[in-house]
């Protein structure tokens, strides 16, 4: 039975290092998930912001 422990486990550490053109894309793949999310969040925000601004003209107005 194990203990839950990672010292043995292959996947842990790699066995030799990073290639120049791995570490590159593995940069590369990291931004875009970055890039991805901040522009999730202006979408979320600019949304809320919207939606703010109308229900202000809706009430102000009408």
């Amino acid at each position: 039975m194990s203990d839950g422990s990672k010292t043995e486990d292959p996947g842990n550490t790699p066995d030799e290092p990073e290639s120049r053109t791995a570490r590159l894309r593995r940069r590369i793949r990291e931004w875009q998930i970055r890039q991805h999310v901040v522009r999730g969040m202006a979408y979320g925000v600019g949304s809320g912001a919207v939606s703010l601004i109308v229900l202000w003209v809706q009430t102000r107005y009408y």
